[in-house]
């Protein structure tokens, strides 16, 4: 089997005795529903983006496993047991595949909305592995590490390595493509988390067919392409959370904004723009009429 290759350690850098790893948001630039599984898993394409702003991971040797959540979004998980959390997770997840019982002192900085459909916990399991993998020296295949992260979450596998993919099936298969530009992104949630179940939940109650799958995506992802396609689970989400419209409209409504999209499973919606300025002053002019939403512009890692 082939060695894991280096592409991942670019992501993480030591600072103050720490090794840091960038949890980056996952946006889904379109989801399509393209079929349900005999084990209940529905098949799934999608572009995944990652922003260069996200949650961050850091770690340092220690003789046992730690969490502490730090962040603007700690609150939210606090009520969650350690062992429950994706972090904690891909630990010891990693500490069987190695066989070792190393510590670490993991510390993760909340700064992403909790079940938000931007892949917060799956970005943040990933940031783990990659920290934990150098922190560790763990000698790990590519194959393995995808096996290891499948089993953490549908969306981890494309998390590892956080650039722009095609991702199909329940998220196992993912490839590598191009955005045509360099994007400006404008992420809003009002603070309403989504259950993704309930929402698939939903999908099923409101009848919806399952979409096409779509022809090989070669060369740049541009936004003609991203034009046709959509988001399936944007109707079930918005019958859980009508808000969501509210949000869309309006961001369809403030300066040069080429697409409006929800994300994931919701409840983020997304605006791309033309280029980063663009985004900053979109969200800046948001945050103006609604302060108490979350709003953050960012571009994409390329």
């Amino acid at each position: 089997m082939t060695p894991m290759t280096n592409s991942i350690f670019p992501l993480t850098e030591e600072k103050n005795g720490w090794l840091c790893a960038l949890a980056p948001a996952k946006v889904n630039l379109f989801l399509h529903v393209t079929g349900r599984r005999d084990d209940g898993f529905h098949e799934l394409e999608s572009v995944f983006a990652f922003t260069k702003f996200g949650d961050e991971v850091r770690v340092r040797k220690a003789g046992a496993l730690s969490l502490e959540i730090t962040g603007p979004f700690a609150a939210s998980l606090s009520d969650d047991a350690a062992d429950n959390n994706l972090v904690i997770k891909a630990a010891k997840a990693l500490q069987k595949h190695a066989g070792c019982a190393k510590g670490a002192e993991i510390v993760l900085e909340k700064s992403m909305p909790i079940a938000a459909g931007i892949g917060g916990g799956s970005s943040d399991a990933a940031a783990t592995l990659r920290a934990l993998i150098r922190l560790w020296d763990v000698k790990i295949t590519d194959a393995a590490l995808h096996q290891l992260a499948l089993g953490l979450g549908a969306d981890v596998p494309a998390c590892i390595n956080p650039h722009t993919s095609f991702v199909s099936g329940i998220g196992e298969n993912v490839r590598p493509v191009r955005l045509a530009q360099n994007f400006g992104c404008v992420l809003v949630n009002s603070g309403q988390a989504l259950s993704t179940p309930q929402v698939f939940a939903e999908y099923k109650n409101l009848s919806q067919g399952f979409s096409a799958p779509l022809p090989d995506v070669s060369g740049k992802v541009d936004i003609d392409y991203l034009l046709k396609c959509k988001n399936d689970l944007t109707a079930p989400a918005c019958a859980l959370y009508p808000n969501l419209n509210e949000i869309m409209q309006m961001l369809s409504g403030i300066g040069k904004v080429l697409l409006v999209r929800m994300s994931g499973s919701g409840a983020t919606c997304l605006a791309l723009t033309e280029t980063l300025g663009e985004a900053q002053r979109v969200a800046t002019t948001l945050k103006k009429h609604h302060p108490q939403w979350w709003c953050k512009a960012s571009e994409f890692i390329s």
